[in-house]
């Protein structure tokens, strides 16, 4: 039985550090959203957060396939009527590139309580800087 005698306390994350910079986003989202989720563990539980911790720098570098920049729209309502809003992705990457990354690891998480934890220990900044040397966060190797 995986994960049995396993306790939410007991589970503590590493760090890692993800550079972005020339990855395509699907690939890199997925890949980062099995490792917060702590699916590369052998002791992996689907009901406890088991994952790491992981931040990503040179969010505004990274890539994508086709003509993405152009056609691929991100939606959002202000609940009142006539209150949609449209972004498209160059415009996203333009004014908040970290959002484009967390929208796309959010998408593959869990869609509750659970993935709302996990999310937080997703940390992506737009340059090569972060605040988090005092982890010191191991290079995580991600292909595509």
């Amino acid at each position: 039985m995986a994960g049995a005698g396993l306790r939410p306390k007991g589970i503590e994350g590493d760090w890692y550090i993800v550079d972005a910079e020339g990855k395509t986003l699907g690939r890199l989202a997925s890949q980062i959203a099995s490792v917060l989720r702590g699916k590369h563990k052998p002791s992996f539980s689907p009901h406890l957060d088991m994952g790491d911790y992981v931040i990503v720098v040179n969010a505004e570098k990274i890539r994508v396939t086709g003509d993405k920049l152009r056609q691929k729209m991100y939606y959002r309502h202000s609940g009142y009527p006539g209150g949609l809003r449209a972004v498209s992705l160059g415009d996203m990457l333009r004014k908040r590139p970290e959002a484009v990354i967390e929208n796309a690891v959010t998408g593959m998480l869990p869609h509750n309580r659970l993935g709302r934890k996990i999310r937080r220990k997703l940390k992506v900044y737009s340059g090569p800087d972060h605040p988090h040397a005092a982890q010191s966060p191991k290079p995580l190797e991600i292909e595509g």
